[in-house]
């Protein structure tokens, strides 16, 4: 076993993992003096949102809009950079187009009387339950994510002092729940009330906190990285360098090693054993303990403990690319998300049953629309999404079986409601299906966005940026505090940077010490 030391004359810190909450992490250490360490097991940075590149067509495998551009704004000013300057961001509008097997069409966009003339146009007698809403929405934004999100909910009493809040924005309620007293039709309770599905949550149980999110589309729009979330990725790790870090793709972490109840260091799967005054896991939490911890007794995050939690659904995933089909199907936009014939007996089947339905929704990303460079010259890229059950428990789906049986499903949905005859034009498919998720990014359960976030598993709940079980441990990313979704994995290394003391030992560069002479 070799051993390599980071802890020499500078604060050192190892980060382990390189999705977006990793890689902010370690923008946020590098910016506070420490000499960082990023080591990832794939050879891309990003996590799950880094890409793939197959016949000429690059697929982002993961999340693919950017809806608060400010966390990276400021991000990128406390490394002293310009984020606008690094990163092409553009806005996307409409932002998506919500579609049912009737044949009727709900277009979402930012300006706000453009969305209550659509809610007009669907159902009449919904305006005024709509206009409600939104300021339902801003409420629960201004408390739940410029306030607690923002904020460590690490001691027990940062929650009971926001309890008279939780009460207030009737945070008992479902996101479901909310929706259906606000509006009547259908149509509208699916369109307001299915957006915790992007971050792993089942709407007729997560709570009314997270309809939040419709303000955060309403007010910042929503953008798509050109090169996709891959060249933020990318950028993060230029950043990161620039500063002196260190990133190390192909390396896997097998254990994170503790002296005295302190973490100390890691063990790498290739015996290298690396140390650190600080680590920082960007893995899923359930993994962090389970695994990278497992020969160590815990207190609050044991095994039967991390079993017993309720996990996000899963996700099949099928990335494909389509030869000369540039302008063809013109009604399909750069997002575009089709419901099956159920909605609330579907998300029963997923979150609650476990059981793989015949029938499905779908998101569809159609990134060509706007980014050229995802597909060669008059080509298309897109990946079709759907929610179904995760790993956790008996009886699960055996994808070795189920995955092409499941794709033509999925084929089929896709000819009959949206493009006909694409099937004939492929000239690239990928599948990522729960079990991959639980292979390429050792998520628990292969569960898609680790824990899910209803209520008991949200805040204090969840688990913290600031170890309770080690000392010199922090947690970024999907599975601690605040959540998963792009603005919260970013924001959860903004809540590490309050929790992590400035460098005593601050590393300067050599080059950067002789040109400030």
């Amino acid at each position: 076993m070799t051993d390599r030391s980071t802890a020499n004359a500078a604060s050192s810190a190892i980060v382990i993992g390189a999705g977006l909450g990793g890689l902010s992490a370690a923008m946020r250490l590098g910016a506070k003096g420490y000499r960082v360490t990023l080591l990832d097991r794939l050879d891309r940075a990003g996590g799950r949102g880094s890409s793939i590149t197959q016949h000429g067509h690059r697929f982002d495998l993961g999340p693919t809009i950017v809806t608060v551009p400010q966390v990276f704004e400021q991000l990128w000013a406390e490394c002293g950079r310009d984020f606008r300057k690094d990163v092409d961001l553009r806005p996307v509008d409409p932002y998506y187009e919500i579609r049912w097997r009737d044949g009727s069409v709900f277009t979402v966009r930012q300006d706000e009387q453009a969305m209550i003339d659509e809610v007009a146009r669907l159902s009449p007698r919904d305006v005024p339950g709509y206009k409600r809403f939104l300021k339902d929405s801003e409420a629960r934004y201004q408390f739940g994510f410029e306030g607690l999100g923002r904020r460590p909910m690490n001691k027990l009493m940062d929650l009971i002092r926001e309890l008279p809040g939780f009460v207030k924005l009737r945070a008992d309620r479902s996101v479901y729940g909310h929706a259906q007293a606000r509006v009547r039709d259908p149509r509208l309770r699916m369109a307001l009330s299915f957006h915790p599905l992007f971050i792993g949550g089942d709407p007729t149980h997560v709570t009314s906190m997270y309809i939040l999110v419709s303000h955060l589309e309403k007010e910042f729009g929503v953008h798509y990285a050109m090169g996709g979330v891959q060249a933020m990725a990318d950028a993060m790790v230029r950043v990161i360098e620039d500063q002196g870090g260190t990133v190390r793709r192909g390396v896997e972490v097998d254990e994170i090693t503790v002296t005295s109840g302190q973490a100390d260091g890691v063990v790498t799967t290739d015996g290298e054993r690396i140390r650190a005054d600080i680590i920082v896991s960007n893995a899923d939490p359930g993994h962090t303990y389970d695994r990278l911890l497992r020969k160590q007794a815990k207190r609050r995050w044991t095994p039967a403990r991390l079993n017993r939690s309720r996990w996000s659904m899963g996700l099949f995933v099928w990335y494909f690319g389509t030869k000369g089909t540039k302008g063809k199907w013109a009604d399909v936009g750069h997002h575009t998300v089709l419901n099956g014939p159920r909605y609330k007996g579907l998300l029963n089947d997923i979150f609650m049953k476990r059981h793989l339905a015949h029938d499905m929704s779908i998101y569809l990303h159609r990134p060509s629309v706007t980014d050229p460079s995802v597909a060669p010259e008059g080509d298309d890229t897109f990946y079709a999404l759907s929610p179904v059950p995760n790993l956790h428990g008996k009886g699960s789906v055996d994808w070795a079986e189920m995955e092409e049986t499941y794709r033509q499903r999925m084929a089929k949905v896709l000819n009959d409601n949206l493009m006909p005859g694409f099937e004939d034009h492929l000239s690239a498919s990928h599948i990522l299906t729960p079990a991959d998720f639980e292979s390429r990014y050792l998520s628990p359960h292969g569960a898609g966005f680790s824990l899910e976030p209803r209520i008991f598993q949200s805040a204090w709940f969840r688990p913290h940026n600031i170890s309770e079980e080690f000392g010199n441990l922090f947690l970024v990313g999907a599975g601690t505090h605040p959540g998963a979704g792009i603005p919260s994995v970013v924001t959860s290394s903004e809540v590490l940077r309050q929790l992590v003391p400035d460098a005593p030992r601050p590393y300067v560069r050599l080059d950067t010490k002789v040109a400030a002479e």
